[in-house]
């Protein structure tokens, strides 16, 4: 699943991070977003979701979301 599918508000966990360009997933690797590690959309809205990572709120457009595949805790 993708961040694009899941529940807003359900807390899951980030499987693999796969956006094809090492320097944003090196980025994302610096906010916390990397596998092992708990996310939970907040909300969706025109075309990008807003996502909560650790102490930190994100908002991510769908190319990006769609990059991240969770797993359900």
């Amino acid at each position: 699943m993708d961040l694009m599918t899941i529940q807003e508000g359900r807390e899951h966990i980030i499987d693999r991070v796969q956006t094809g360009d090492e320097a944003l997933e090196n980025f994302l690797f610096t906010l916390g977003c990397y596998a092992g590690e708990p996310i939970t959309v907040i909300a969706r809205r025109w075309g990008s979701c807003t996502v909560a990572i650790k102490d930190g709120r994100y908002n991510m457009d769908t190319r990006l979301a769609k990059a991240i595949t969770v797993v359900e805790m």
